[in-house]
């Protein structure tokens, strides 16, 4: 048992449902590139315009600030996942700390709750980049999309994954194609850079702006959701969560740094298409190509949702908090397919009823929500005494300091 308990399994999850157990086929840099396709999807295309009406061009520095500031929850689901490598993720984290059925029920419930809603917006959110292409009904066209991710999802995760991952390299290359397009105006940055250097004043507008930015950064905690299909959980799951953060806060501040030098600021603040503004100056990039990846990246999120969430559900019947059938596992596909189906079926079901959901205040709310309950529950752990079973172990003061981020993050966000 305590050999069992070192490798993060617990008593609940020894048990499979049916006899079959997920299959451990994905490796670090898949982890990684399903971490990014969580994170840089189609808001990085228009977020960048916002930051900049706050933060001026100041912007670069608002995203790496952001950065860090989901760095340091970053790091916190890094020791959690490798003292609890399951399935269920945040509210296996509670309960191991608070030892509340009711709280872990809760957070699991909150996060199913977002995945559903954030996957049924984006079905009806790609239809509009598809309309630019092809004329075709919205209704039925994002029904398609839900039903044909949920087969794709039931998949064997190495493939679902490795699909994901594909569509991902395309998001990552279309963020780059903007960097290299607009890496001529770099010679213009000793000219904007006293702006780029905040005085006392300047550190409101780009603390507003890393507010805006933080949400970019949105989706590492979906890593850890794959835990029970992942090589050496224990070691894999923290280096992916840090390297997904790293590279996302790299790519970003390009992305940013580039566009204040590329883009005149009247045009760049508050533009809904910042980042094709960049591409229309570069003679070598297709008109449209922006949108095309656009295209890609928003149904990528659909796919990348769908997983996560019926991986929560699986994780969540295994520990007793949702009826039991839901743990059951294929013993073809090694996935849990009741769950996938099941959250297939819901956001089929809220993508039919409602037309658009503006949730994106709700659903960051939401996820403040968790990150602070999470934190706090690594810090209650650390004054416990108890140690991780493998050597991951983030600074005592870290986990207070995110909790605090996140408590006024969301504060602003409720209140401000």
């Amino acid at each position: 048992m305590r050999e069992q308990e070192a490798n993060g399994e617990t008593p609940e999850t020894l048990a499979p449902v049916g006899g079959a157990t997920l299959r451990r086929a994905l490796g670090l840099w898949l982890l990684v590139l399903y971490g990014l396709g969580t994170i840089i999807g189609a808001g990085i295309y228009v977020l960048v315009g916002a930051v900049a009406d706050a933060a001026g061009y100041g912007a670069p520095l608002s995203f790496v600030l952001a950065g860090v500031l989901a760095g340091l929850t970053g790091l916190s689901y890094a020791e959690l996942s490798a003292r609890f490598p399951e399935a269920a993720g945040a509210a296996v984290y509670v309960k191991e700390a608070f030892g509340s059925d009711a709280l872990s029920r809760l957070v699991g419930g909150l996060v199913v709750l977002v995945g559903v809603f954030l996957a049924a917006s984006l079905a009806r959110g790609a239809v509009g980049y598809i309309q630019r292409f092809a004329d075709v009904p919205e209704l039925p066209t994002a029904l398609a999309l839900v039903a044909g991710f949920t087969l794709i999802a039931c998949l064997g995760v190495a493939h679902s994954i490795r699909f994901a991952a594909l569509l991902t390299l395309i998001e990552v290359a279309g963020l780059v194609i903007v960097i290299a397009a607009g890496a001529p105006s770099l010679s213009r940055l000793a000219d904007v850079w006293p702006d780029m250097v905040p005085g006392v004043a300047a550190w409101a507008g780009i603390g507003s702006g890393a507010f805006l930015a933080f949400f970019a950064f949105l989706g590492f905690e979906d890593i850890v959701n794959m835990a029970e299909e992942t090589h050496a959980a224990e070691r894999t799951l923290p280096r992916a969560i840090i390297l997904t953060i790293f590279v996302s806060t790299l790519i970003y501040g390009a992305v940013a740094l580039v566009a204040v030098t590329a883009v005149p600021m009247e045009r760049l603040a508050g533009s809904r298409a910042p980042l094709e503004l960049i591409a229309q100056a570069a003679s070598w990039v297709p008109a449209g190509t922006l949108s095309v990846i656009a295209l890609i990246a928003v149904p990528n999120g659909i796919l990348i949702t769908l997983v996560m969430l019926a991986r929560i559900l699986y994780g969540m019947a295994r520990r007793g908090w949702l009826p039991g059938g839901l743990g059951f596992v294929n013993p073809v596909t090694r996935t849990p397919l009741r769950a996938t189906f099941l959250v297939g079926g819901i956001v089929l079901i809220f993508t039919a009823a409602i037309e658009f959901i503006g949730l994106v205040t709700l659903t960051s709310a939401v996820n403040l929500f968790v990150f602070t309950v999470v934190n706090l529950a690594l810090l209650k752990l650390h004054r416990a005494g108890t140690d991780a079973a493998v050597g991951v172990r983030v600074p005592r003061w870290c986990p207070p300091l995110a909790a605090a981020c996140s408590l006024a993050l969301l504060a602003i966000y409720l209140f401000g």
